[in-house]
C-alpha cells in the first residue's frame, strides 16, 4: 500500500501538471485523495498548484475538519465540493477541480459538452453537463453538483471551471485532460463552421464498446442501456441536463442499482 507521503508527492506532481498545462492560474484549483472513509488529503488554499511540496498538503475528515496541517496551511475552501463527491460516489478515490481554458469558456458561455464529435471522448466521457452556478466555499456548489454525480464523471461548473473524479488520482487528472481536449476540439471546429457529429447509431456502437470494455465510473452508456433518453438513442441528444437522468425508467434504475451492488459485493 502506498504511504501518505508518496500520495502527497503524487498530489504535488498532478498539481504541477495542471499548472504547467495552463489549467489553473495563480492559486486556482484544488485536488484531493481519499485515504479511507474518514481521512482525506487535499491541497491548501492560497497556494499555487505548480509549486507545492508534500508538507503543503493537508489532511481532513469526511466533514472537511482539519486533522493535520502544517503551520501556515489550511484546506481549500472548496473542500465541501470534494466531500460531497466522496459522500455520494463511494467508488471515487480522487477529485480534481481546475479552470482549463476551453472547458471553462464553455462553462461561462453556458454550453454543456454534449456534441458527439470524437470516438475517444464519447467512450471515455460521454456527456459533460453544466452544474448551476454556486457561490464558492458555500454549500451552493456541492448542491448544484450533486444532481449529476450518479450519471457523469465530469461536470462543468457554471461561470467557474470543471470538476472531474475517478477511482485514482491519475484517472481523475486524465479525465480533466480529456475534458479540456474535447472542449478545445469542439471550440475550434465551431470556428470552421461547426463539427460533423457522429450519428446516433455510431454513438450507440461506441457505448457498446465501452460496456464490453467494462470501464468503471458513471457514463450515459450505462444509463441508456436499451432505452431512449428524451427521444434519442443516447444522452448526447438530451443536452446533458439532469432531465436526462430524471427520464430514466424505474427498470433501468433497478438494473443499474443491481450492478452497483454487485460491484460493491453487497449482493
Amino acid at each position: 500500500m502506498v504511504n501518505e507521503y508518496e500520495i502527497k508527492k503524487q498530489i504535488c506532481e498532478i498539481g504541477k501538471r495542471i499548472y504547467d498545462h495552463g489549467m489553473v492560474a495563480a492559486n486556482d484549483g484544488n485536488i484531493s485523495v481519499k485515504l479511507n472513509d474518514h481521512e482525506f488529503l487535499c491541497t491548501p488554499t492560497g497556494v499555487s498548484k505548480g509549486f507545492m511540496t508534500p508538507e503543503f498538503i493537508c489532511k481532513v475528515d469526511e466533514n472537511g475538519k482539519v486533522l493535520q496541517a502544517n503551520p501556515g496551511f489550511k484546506p481549500s475552501s472548496e473542500i465541501k465540493m470534494h466531500m460531497r463527491v466522496y459522500k455520494e460516489r463511494p467508488d471515487v478515490q480522487s477529485v480534481v477541480h481546475a479552470h482549463p481554458l476551453y472547458a471553462t469558456t464553455f462553462a461561462i458561455a453556458g454550453i454543456p459538452l454534449t456534441q458527439p464529435i470524437m470516438p475517444e471522448a464519447v467512450i471515455a466521457l460521454g456527456c459533460v453537463p453544466i452544474a448551476e452556478y454556486g457561490t464558492p466555499s458555500t454549500e451552493e456548489i456541492p448542491d448544484a453538483v450533486s444532481k449529476y454525480l450518479q450519471y457523469y464523471d465530469a461536470v462543468l461548473l457554471e461561470n467557474h471551471g470543471a470538476l472531474t473524479y475517478s477511482d485514482s488520482l491519475l484517472a481523475a487528472y486524465h479525465k480533466m485532460e480529456s475534458v479540456e481536449f474535447y472542449a478545445q476540439l469542439l471550440y475550434q471546429a465551431k470556428q470552421l463552421g461547426g463539427p460533423k457529429e457522429l450519428s446516433k447509431s455510431q454513438v450507440e456502437k461506441l457505448y457498446e464498446i465501452r460496456r464490453q470494455f467494462g470501464l468503471k465510473g458513471k457514463h450515459p452508456a450505462d444509463v441508456c442501456v436499451g432505452k431512449k433518453c428524451n427521444g434519442g438513442m443516447s444522452c448526447h441528444s438530451c443536452g446533458g441536463h439532469s432531465e436526462a437522468a430524471e427520464s430514466v425508467s424505474a427498470d433501468t434504475v433497478a438494473e443499474i442499482t443491481k450492478k452497483v451492488m454487485e460491484q460493491l459485493g453487497l449482493k
